[in-house]
């Protein structure tokens, strides 16, 4: 079923913008909101809460929607990349309820590629920039009059073919902060024809890029979190870890995008168990073990962690987190990661089974689904069949294949998530009216 858009007005340049939602006209309802044509997993269903008026990307509100954090209001902070290379980053507060018109409320304005959001120790909403970490107070009068920067001077990865400039950062129960440090290339390889040197020098040294930074807690002071300013390498090999979670026992998983290989069945993605001091191959190895093209005979690959969990081929794991909601029994500890590639093998939201650590159980014969064609299997290493939450969520006549990034859980079990191409945010509920 086609859908038609609303297209409301703004109340004012600085005023909160009315977003766009479907008309609820003879429109099929998720839970109370506009049904979206997604085929979902048996008794789940998405519904559609903000959706821009028009394909065109100047017209949307929310251009790039990345993550999403609720508030106790039941309202919702969501990040805006605003456009890859440019300063058009927000951040917006969302009043989103069922059967009303969704209200998007612009708090920060001209931010440089605005990507992660988290609740702090002190209780502000901290917010990932491109070199740069910052704070702000959502329920000041002016939002905007209460950002500081918490981290600065982080590589400024200015954005071109192959580099991860997004920082990424999560906090662990002792309050330290774990900071992605992206790699500023795609597989550190000369220009064609040159030989690689002996080593990465993105890879090497005590401060190396593709790694992750801990920064240690220094408690309150006046009421806002503190961190220290020096930090250490926790791990490094890691290629670009948008996709970081911390589990109450402490376990501490990564999402790795792998190499960009042009072929589509290699190499696989991964999720990382974090283990400090760790070195996890990147550039030099793929896979478990494998060498990769350009650095083969330069480093042993058994020296490095292998992955806990092989995801399908560029994949893209952009966020997970564990479920915890009375909505789905069925997902209760799950853990749930976006599959943001544009491949075949993406475009999907998944399930994992985990021990009593959080860490994914694997298992023998593990396939994974490909739009158009039938299951592949897992030739090496870790693996695990996904619980596939959005099986339809691939090409459609009415509908591009989804690209989900930012994935959170509401109070009352439903699960939000942003899918940045189409500029939407969705919420998976249970499948009724």
């Amino acid at each position: 079923m086609s859908l038609r858009i609303i297209v409301l007005l703004c109340i004012g340049l600085a005023g909160p913008l009315l977003a766009a939602a479907p008309t609820a006209r003879a429109q099929a309802r998720c839970d109370g909101w506009p049904r979206a044509d997604i085929g979902m997993a048996p008794g789940l269903c998405a519904g559609i809460v903000v959706a821009p008026p028009t394909a065109k990307f100047s017209s949307r509100t929310l251009r790039l929607p990345r993550s999403l954090l609720q508030l106790a209001d039941g309202d919702w902070i969501v990040s805006d990349l605003g456009g890859w290379g440019t300063t058009r980053g927000a951040v917006f507060r969302l009043k989103a309820r069922a059967g009303a018109a969704p209200v998007l409320i612009p708090l920060l304005r001209n931010l440089n590629l605005p990507h992660a959001l988290a609740r702090g120790p002190d209780g502000l909403v901290y917010v990932g920039e491109m070199s740069r970490i910052v704070r702000f107070d959502p329920g000041a009068p002016d939002p905007a009059a209460t950002l500081e920067v918490v981290i600065g001077g982080l590589p400024d990865n200015r954005l071109h073919d192959n580099r991860h400039p997004l920082s990424k950062f999560v906090f662990t129960p002792d309050g330290a902060m774990i900071v992605n440090i992206g790699a500023p290339s795609d597989q550190c390889l000369p220009a064609a024809g040159a030989p690689p040197a002996a080593l990465c020098p993105e890879a090497e040294g005590a401060d190396p890029s593709a790694s992750l930074r801990r920064y240690a807690y220094l408690g309150l002071k006046n009421g806002k979190g503190r961190w220290a300013a020096d930090y250490s390498v926790l791990a490094r090999g890691l290629r670009n870890s948008v996709a970081l979670a911390v589990h109450p026992s402490g376990l501490i998983l990564q999402g790795e995008n792998s190499y960009d290989f042009a072929g589509p069945w290699a190499p696989f993605d991964e999720i990382n168990r974090i283990v400090p001091g760790g070195n996890y191959g990147w550039p030099y190895c793929a896979d478990v073990d494998a060498p990769t093209p350009g650095w083969k005979g330069r480093f042993n690959c058994s020296r490095a962690l292998p992955p806990a969990l092989l995801l399908p081929p560029h994949a893209a794991p952009l966020d997970m987190l564990w479920y915890r909601g009375a909505m789905f029994p069925q997902l209760n500890g799950k853990l749930l990661v976006t599959w943001h590639g544009y491949r075949a093998t993406a475009g999907r939201l998944a399930a994992y089974d985990v021990d009593a650590d959080g860490l994914p159980i694997t298992g023998p014969r593990a396939r994974y689904d490909v739009y158009g064609s039938a299951p592949r299997r897992y030739f090496t290493g870790p693996s695990a069949n996904a619980l596939v939450l959005t099986p339809g969520w691939g090409k459609t006549p009415t509908r591009r294949q989804g690209s989900p990034v930012g994935v959170a859980v509401a109070a009352d079990g439903a699960i939000w998530v942003t899918d940045d191409r189409a500029g939407q945010i969705l919420r998976i509920a249970a499948d009724r009216p």
